[in-house]
This record gives structure tokens, C-alpha cells and sequence, in this order.
């Protein structure tokens, strides 16, 4: 899809590009990374496509750390699997946000210096094994609310990778909630361990979606721009619709005395937020903020050596591969040409 207009005598102006633009997204066309875009349009990318690759990148760390005191190696291999997903979804995500122009190590500097968040939600620590259920059922399930519309996001390349992070957290939706499943129908203590999770994530993954809509600072940009389908109250709404049935099938509860069915509106009423927690987190103030990013930055620090061997892996493979072939005239072997021409002197085979 192509925002500049047709060509003329002289070149276009900064109002005719912004113009052809604005069609192009109210034609619901994507934008690509070689059209003309807004700089605030290309920001706001570049933020929010970081914020979310930061997010599965970080989001890795409360879930690993159960992966060697998993009940079974079946758990083990699932928990496994969802952990390198994560590490694919980043990396799918940091080659969306290169196409605006910024690198990786611009965007990872930012994440460990702390100019760039992450999800608020992985700040909180993952005290029992139940806690992998209740982030794959609520956390992820929140991801996937959010998330879905996003593969309609008029920028291509986010939506593209979008369809795919997608169907994989669907995985990572239905393994939580099978294991929360699991503890239900368990014993006592099994049970009361999967009800301590859900009361303990219920209220934090209800502000993964955002800040109320009039608190929010880019939501409507975003919706304008079709970034974003829909707002931040919105999608939380239909959020805690999807999780009150799926509750009552786990026979677990949700830990909201507000909670209930809303016969006029057709939806459910649920309590307010604490939204000064919300705030304290995203200031670095959350249980285990200074505990991520400083993981995060070890692990950043010790594989330097892989980086740097990957590096010299591919300039070695591009000087082989652009090197001249040493080839005979006519010869169609790729010997080199000191190999296959026979000695002076030497008799003819």
C-alpha cells in the first residue's frame, strides 16, 4: 500500500502526504514501513511496539523460575514450551518496531535504563505453582483481549506478527486455566492454593488493560490513528464478561464482594480499581520491580559472548560468500582453480 499521492510536477507538500495518509487509514489500509507516516504516528509505534516486546521479554521471569520445581515432566515440558514463546514473541516484536527505524540495542538500552516499560503486571511475584495457572488463565487471557484487535492495527508489520503471538497465547490461556482445572478438582490444599493465585491476580491483571479511558494519555490518538480498536475500559469490560462464566466452570471466585450481573446494561458490575497501586508500580515501586530489571540486565551483560559469536558467525559467512570462487574458465565444479588444474609437466588423464 503505497500513502503518497500520484506524482506531479513538483513535489508533494507535508498537508498532501498527511492527507493521503489519513485516507489510507480510514480505508482501513496498512500502512508500511517505506510510506510516509506522521513522526508522532511513528512514535507512538515505536512506544507501544517496545512496550509489549519489553513485556514478553520480562514476563519470561516469573514463570521460569517455576520450571524446575514443576510437579511433572509434563508440566514441565509445557511450562518450557510457553517460556520460549515468549522469547519468540519479543523477538517478532523488536523486528516490528526495527522497521521504524530504531535498533534492538536502542530499544534494550531504554528497557535497562529504564526510560521504557513493561507490562505492569509482571512486577508481582509468583508465589506457588498455582500462580502458573492463574497467569496462563488471566494474565494471558487478558493478553489475548487486548491483543486480538491488534491484528487489525493499521500498521502491517505489528499486525502481521500479531497473528501469530496471538494463536500461541490462546496455548498459554487454555494450559493455565487446564491447570488451574486441575488444582480445583484437587485436594483441599490443592484447591485453596488455586484460589490464593486467582485472589492474588485477579486485581492486578485488570489493570494490564490500562488506565480509565479519561486518564489515559494516548488512547484516543491511537483509536484515531487505528492502532488501537478499542479503549482501555472497553476491552477490560469485556475482559471480566469472558472470566465470571469461565470462574464458575473452575469453581473458583473471583475476589470482587461488587461483582454481578447487570441486567440493563447486559454486562457486569465489578469494584474499583485501585488505580494508586497501579501507579506506584509503573514508578518502580511494585514487589519485584528492582528484582526484573536487574535480572534482566544480567542476563543482557552475560550474553554478550553469544551476541558477539553470532556477529563474527555472520561477517565470516558474508566475506565466504562474496569472495571470489577461483574457478576455470567454463569449469562449473566451484573447485578452486590451484586444485583441479593438473601439474606442468603432468601426463593427460
Amino acid at each position: 500500500m503505497t500513502t503518497a499521492p500520484p506524482a506531479a510536477d513538483r513535489s508533494p507538500g507535508p498537508s498532501e502526504w498527511q492527507s493521503a495518509f489519513d485516507a489510507a487509514v480510514a480505508a482501513e489500509e496498512r500502512i508500511e514501513p517505506r510510506d510516509w507516516m506522521p513522526d508522532a504516528y511513528r512514535a507512538t509505534l515505536v512506544r507501544q511496539i517496545a512496550q509489549h516486546a519489553h513485556s514478553e521479554i520480562i514476563g519470561m521471569q516469573p514463570e521460569a523460575n517455576w520450571i524446575t520445581r514443576a510437579p511433572s515432566l509434563r508440566r514441565k515440558a509445557i511450562l518450557i514450551a510457553k517460556v520460549q514463546d515468549e522469547a519468540g514473541h519479543g523477538l517478532y516484536l523488536y523486528s516490528a518496531a526495527e522497521t521504524l527505524g530504531v535498533s534492538r540495542d536502542e530499544l534494550l538500552d531504554k528497557l535497562h535504563a529504564g526510560t521504557q516499560r513493561y507490562s505492569s503486571i509482571f512486577n508481582y511475584p509468583t508465589l506457588t505453582w498455582a500462580d502458573v495457572g492463574a497467569i496462563g488463565w488471566l494474565v494471558d487471557g487478558a493478553a489475548i483481549t487486548n491483543q486480538v484487535p491488534l491484528c487489525r492495527c493499521s500498521y502491517g508489520p505489528y499486525a502481521r506478527a500479531m497473528v501469530r503471538i496471538c494463536k500461541e497465547e490462546s496455548f498459554h490461556q487454555r494450559q493455565g486455566y487446564e491447570l488451574l482445572l486441575a488444582l480445583s478438582r484437587g485436594t483441599e490444599a490443592q484447591r485453596a492454593m488455586a484460589q490464593d493465585a486467582v485472589d492474588r491476580w485477579w486485581w492486578p491483571s485488570l489493570m494490564m488493560f490500562g488506565p480509565p479511558d479519561d486518564r489515559s494519555a494516548h488512547s484516543a490518538q491511537s483509536m484515531a490513528w487505528k492502532i488501537k480498536r478499542h479503549s482501555n475500559d472497553e476491552l477490560r469490560q469485556r475482559f471480566v464478561d469472558i472470566c465470571v462464566p469461565q470462574a464458575a466452570s473452575l469453581g473458583l471466585t473471583l475476589p470482587d464482594p461488587d461483582l454481578r450481573w447487570n441486567e440493563e446494561r447486559g454486562r457486569h458490575d465489578f469494584g474499583a480499581i485501585d488505580w494508586e497501586e497501579f501507579s506506584q508500580v509503573l514508578k518502580g515501586n511494585g514487589p519485584c520491580n528492582e528484582q526484573r530489571i536487574s535480572q534482566r540486565r544480567r542476563a543482557h551483560e552475560e550474553g554478550a559472548w553469544v551476541r558477539e559469536a553470532a556477529s563474527a558467525h555472520a561477517a565470516k559467512r558474508r566475506a565466504r560468500e562474496t569472495a571470489p570462487t577461483g574457478r576455470l574458465p567454463g569449469s562449473t565444479t566451484g573447485r578452486p582453480a590451484d586444485r583441479t588444474a593438473a601439474p606442468k609437466g603432468a601426463p593427460a588423464s
